[in-house]
């Protein structure tokens, strides 16, 4: 199959868009994971999907898939490229845009400074919907990561999230006990590691394992629930700027019934196309 790709990426979180909006292309698995290679391929964190909604209250249907090919529910960076996207591509002709993800609808807006915000829906700590496998909903659990209780807090921005709390970002085992996880009977979906370091009651420096992935230079979803898990604990306020190896993203959130907000950049990378 001959593929035409759009390469964009939010702080360093990288994605390949593939524009089935106007004609209806399947795509396997496989597929996908050859086109996320960096070596064999485009590269990138995931695959986003451009299709027609089939929810009537949408404008758009929003499919997201990780680089080992499974299908997620929820992308934070991944929607504000979608959304500049079909923007530019004038498939509306409105600066707000309703979403359909397999999470569930999310609203996505170009602000006047050409970033794009995204509302990212309610954060949820109900350990069935996660799912993380507990008797009963904590502010925080320990849970044991190779031999070693680790304290995190654990909750769903659309997807499963688990937040730690570290001294030292630099120093945070990442990969080591993101990759762990991966594999914990807790988290029966996986889960996104983040390793969260507090510089002050408004701002936060962040490293992320995303399932499927590894660590991406930004994650937004995670983001978002880093700032959830800081402000619910009394560390932070309700607007965050979140540092990232990719950059800086905002993140407001007032509490109570409000939704999660995110607001950040995405930028062109090339477009191209590919044999699969």
């Amino acid at each position: 199959m001959q593929l035409k790709f759009t390469k964009m990426h939010a702080l360093g979180n990288d994605f390949i868009l593939l524009d089935f909006y106007e004609q209806s292309t399947e795509i396997t698995s496989s597929q996908i994971r050859e086109l996320a290679s960096r070596n064999t391929g485009v590269g990138c964190d995931q695959v986003l999907l451009i299709e027609k909604p089939q929810n009537p209250s949408a404008d758009f249907r929003y499919r997201i898939f990780n680089a080992d090919g499974n299908e997620v529910e929820q992308c934070g960076n991944g929607a504000r490229c979608f959304a500049k996207y079909v923007l530019d591509h004038e498939y509306i002709n409105k600066k707000n845009m309703v979403l359909e993800a397999k999470a569930g609808l999310m609203c996505a807006e170009l602000n006047n400074d050409d970033s794009i915000s995204v509302n990212m829906g309610y954060p949820c700590f109900k350990p069935d919907l996660i799912p993380f496998v507990v008797e009963e909903e904590r502010s925080s659990y320990s849970v044991d990561i190779l031999g070693t209780p680790v304290e995190l807090a654990v909750l769903s921005m659309g997807n499963p999230h688990a937040v730690i709390i570290v001294d030292n970002i630099n120093t945070a085992p990442v990969e080591k006990f993101g990759s762990a996880l991966q594999q914990h009977p807790l988290f029966p979906n996986q889960v996104n590691l983040s390793f969260m370091q507090l510089l002050s009651s408004s701002q936060i420096q962040l490293r992320v394992y995303e399932r499927g992935v590894g660590e991406t230079y930004a994650c937004g979803s995670g983001a978002c629930a880093a700032v959830v898990v800081g402000n619910t604990q009394g560390k932070l306020e309700n607007e965050v700027t979140v540092t990232q190896k990719g950059g800086d993203l905002m993140v407001i959130w007032e509490r109570g019934s409000n939704p999660v907000f995110l607001k950040g950049s995405a930028t062109y990378v090339y477009e191209g196309e590919i044999q699969i």
